[in-house]
């Protein structure tokens, strides 16, 4: 009875904002479904295209009293709606039985003699010349809505004990137009930006005018997500990215590769004539979308498209995909974009009925000027600029300034979620996400952990257990706290760190910070040095490793540090350390000659410890990282960027009884280059030479990995200290197909993996006079024949899983070395 009131409560309540709505199957005598059916309302230009499984849901605020659906190789087909709702319905398609049919493609379309194809070569011959391309400069306003929403929403979920005491908040569910399924908003952010472009010096710039959240508001987890997800595209690109995958769009010039094209229908809209064509995918497991678009016949500009991505696409956690984009006309030919909007369904699964979380972003753009030129530094990025005022706007200026106004039920919405805020119940579970989500456990104004942190083991401590925790008032602190402290069961031993960080000026991001460090720890597990002074390699207490790991170092590790960063992701820094170093392990010694072996000497002078000052600059440049937050720690939004460092140190002999003087200059760089479906290469380089004469414990480790898991920027089949060296160089490539190669093969399609393929090397050499104080005991080898190793991978495995091989170039009779190895990995990708 309750089943049938909820059902009754949900379509009289939203009736009142969509008067028709049809769910379905389309099948054909079989039984077999048909895949992307084209399914309209008929007397308008109102339509969806199905899914693989015939499946489709089409909605409008209109009353319609009959659907029309049509699919290659079938006769059309009318069926009566007799009410306004109509759910699951069967729809049998017949083949199409005369050459009198309107339809004349069966199965794949034809490249030759399409008339759909000719349009889209119009299309592609004026896509400069429209929208926006036409002025040099353009301004306009832009409100954005973005919101999250649990979705599919049944009475055996709203029973679950987990929402005992929060039952109020199932008053705001409510039905998707695009999918039919119930959602209930959980999150939404609201957004008002001024928006300028220069086509001439190709920069834009959106400047945030009013922003206002409600639903775990102020997590920078959460914000950084919601910022990645929903980057801007263009249509008329030939590819577009979405959740750091690239899509081929429908008016790609690659597009006719990937896509069949059917010109459907013909008709005014908005006093332009238009056509209508329909596109879907070739082939399964490409990321490809199918849909429909409507384009003017002389301009050739796109009016209105609608494409959703399908299920059979290679993409993990998101079962649906869903975009549309309607254009305006102004002065009788230019059609700019007046609203955007999508929509993705995030599951664990990608069956019909499994619940997820509703993505959804809608951008409305009015009051358009053009050809208002700004100084070029108008379109200079800030660095750190934040305005409060920007979230604190009242109620009245939403009211007065939003686009369109909000429905009664989005305004309950809003209510609802700052009440569930206040729920015990809720805060619990909110607090588990974030633990889980960052690693940390949160308490009043501090917080626990990494907790991912606290088991480790080597052969030097054994069991190593580990505590730790920072300070923490807010996502924008201008001064962070933390600290560490540690236990080895086997050597019985407390280690420990802290440090401190202070940001003294918010625009330009002038950060003073200082730590200590008293730990054991792998050295040479990379070779670009880092400012962290709380840093520890992975490698130090890998639980599971190949051989022997027992060559450790005992650390203890002061710094200072000033950092600034004058340009957008342009970070100076400078600093200045002081370290000693003894091995850590009775098989292992860092000893060096303070006096060479003579005639009269032959032991010479031995010493076993390293004392050491030194200052080091460093500039590093990351064009197109996105961060979050404007706090002295910031978060990075997880999408391709290049960077580049260079880093010169100098160690000075005497200064704290140092016992070195030296110079040493590092360079890295890497560059992630998208190759369109092809998937995303990266290229890293490594250079590094040391100035001076210098111990073992002060030379470049050519990092070897002797655990089970991938660590970057480390050599599979070397193991510790196999190589080391005073000046080096090194190049990497690994490309990841993304399922390109697997999709194509029959037998391996609805696995879902993903290829990945790569290439190391390694060029090094040491001076006469490095090899000359060496004590240590381990033989110096450089890879003055140039260490190589190629690898192979299957990625996306169980959609977390990641395994590589990796096989061992050249050296192979080096003993006690590894020809092969298998590494694996875990991780959340889409």
């Amino acid at each position: 009875m309750k089943k049938c009131f909820l059902f009754f409560l949900f379509v009289s309540v939203h009736i009142l904002f969509a008067q028709t709505k049809v769910s379905g199957i389309v099948i054909d005598k079989t039984n077999q479904p048909i895949p992307f059916a084209n399914v309209v309302f008929k007397g308008s230009n109102e339509g969806v295209v199905s899914n693989e499984d015939g499946r489709f849901y089409i909605e409008s605020a209109k009353t319609y009293a009959t659907i029309i659906i049509s699919s290659v190789g079938f006769s059309e087909k009318e069926i009566t709606l007799n009410k306004l709702v109509n759910y699951n319905f069967k729809i049998q398609l017949n083949e199409a039985e005369s050459l009198k049919e309107v339809v004349i493609f069966t199965g794949k379309t034809s490249k030759k003699n399409n008339p759909a194809l000719d349009i889209l070569r119009k299309i592609w011959e004026h896509k400069r010349k429209n929208g926006l391309n036409l002025f040099a400069q353009y301004q306009m306003e832009k409100y954005e809505k973005v919101e999250f929403d649990m979705n599919t929403i049944d009475s055996a979920f709203m029973k679950n004990k987990l929402f005992k005491g929060m039952e109020f908040i199932f008053n705001q569910v409510d039905t998707s137009r695009i999918t039919g399924k119930t959602y209930l908003p959980i999150f939404i952010n609201e957004s008002l930006y001024d928006v300028y472009g220069d086509n001439k010096i190709k920069k834009t710039k959106e400047k945030l005018k009013a922003n206002k959240t409600s639903g775990f508001n102020g997590n920078q987890q959460i914000l950084s997500f919601v910022k990645d997800l929903y980057s801007d595209y263009n249509i008329y690109d030939n590819h577009l990215t979405f959740f750091d995958k690239s899509f081929t769009s429908p008016l790609s010039k690659t597009g006719v590769d990937v896509y069949n094209y059917i010109l459907k229908d013909s008709t005014y809209i908005d006093k332009k004539w238009c056509y209508n064509i329909i596109f879907y995918p070739r082939r399964k497991n490409e990321l490809t979308f199918k849909g429909d678009f409507w384009v003017n016949d002389t301009t050739f500009a796109i009016k209105k498209i609608n494409m959703a991505v399908t299920k059979s696409a290679n993409i993990n956690w998101v079962k649906d995909i869903y975009l549309e984009q309607e254009f305006e006309v102004m002065n009788d030919s230019v059609f700019l974009l007046t609203r955007d909007y999508l929509m993705s369904d995030f599951a664990l699964n990608k069956k019909e009925k499994s619940k997820g979380v509703y993505g959804k972003r809608t951008s409305f753009y009015r009051n358009h000027e053009f050809n208002k030129e700004k100084p070029v530094a108008f379109y200079k990025d800030e660095v750190n600029y934040i305005d409060n005022d920007v979230y604190n706007k009242s109620d009245d200026y939403w009211h007065e300034n939003r686009f369109e106004n909000l429905s009664k039920d989005e305004l309950g919405v809003y209510k609802m979620l700052d009440t569930l805020q206040t729920v015990k119940k809720f805060k619990q579970l909110y607090s588990l996400v974030s633990i889980l989500g960052s690693g940390y456990v949160e308490f009043k104004n501090f917080d626990y952990g990494p907790i991912f942190s606290s088991f480790g083991y080597n052969e030097v401590e054994g069991i190593r257990l580990r505590a730790g925790g920072r300070t923490y008032f807010g996502p924008n602190d201008s001064w962070r706290l933390q600290g560490y402290t540690a236990y080895g069961f086997k050597d019985d031993t407390f280690k420990y760190g802290f440090s401190g960080k202070l940001m003294v000026d918010k625009k330009n991001r002038i950060i003073l910070s200082g730590g200590n460090r008293h730990d054991i720890e792998q050295i040479g597990a990379s070779l670009t040095s880092t400012s962290d002074v709380l840093g520890r390699s992975f490698a130090s207490s890998s639980v599971f490793s190949t051989g022997s790991n027992g060559k450790l170092t005992n650390i203890n590790l002061s710094n200072v540090g000033f950092e600034i960063e004058p340009v957008k992701n342009l970070i100076f820094q400078t600093g200045f350390s002081y370290r000693t170093l003894e091995s850590a392990s009775k098989t292992f010694s860092l000893d060096y000659y303070t006096t060479l072996p003579t005639v009269a000497n032959s032991s010479g002078v031995i010493k076993s410890d390293v004392k050491q000052s030194e200052a080091n600059i460093q500039i590093e440049y990351t064009p197109n990282r996105k961060t979050i937050g404007f706090g002295v720690e910031r978060d990075i939004v997880d999408s391709p960027y290049s960077r580049f460092l260079v880093n010169y140190s100098h160690g000075f002999k005497g200064l704290l009884n140092s016992d070195f003087q030296y110079e040493k200059i590092q360079l890295y760089y890497k560059q992630p280059i998208i190759i369109g479906p092809l998937g995303r290469t990266n290229i890293i380089m490594e250079l590094g030479k040391t100035f001076g004469t210098v111990p073992l414990g002060l030379m470049s480790v050519i990092p070897g990995n002797q655990t089970y898991f991938t660590i970057e920027n480390t050599f599979s089949n070397l193991n510790f200290y196999e190589f080391v060296s005073d000046q080096y160089a090194t190049l990497e490539w690994n490309h990841n197909f993304n399922g390109r190669i697997f999709s194509r093969i029959p037998f391996m399609r609805k696995l879902n993996w993903r290829e990945i393929i790569g290439m190391k090397g390694v060029y090094g050499t040491i001076s006469d006079a490095n090899r000359a104080i060496n004590a240590s005991g381990l033989i110096y080898n450089a890879p003055e024949k140039m260490y190589w190793e190629y690898s192979a991978g299957i990625g996306n495995i169980f959609k977390v899983f990641r395994v590589d091989f990796a096989w061992r170039g050249n050296y192979l009779n080096t003993p006690d070395t590894q020809h092969f190895s298998v590494k694996g990995s875990f991780g959340f990708y889409f």
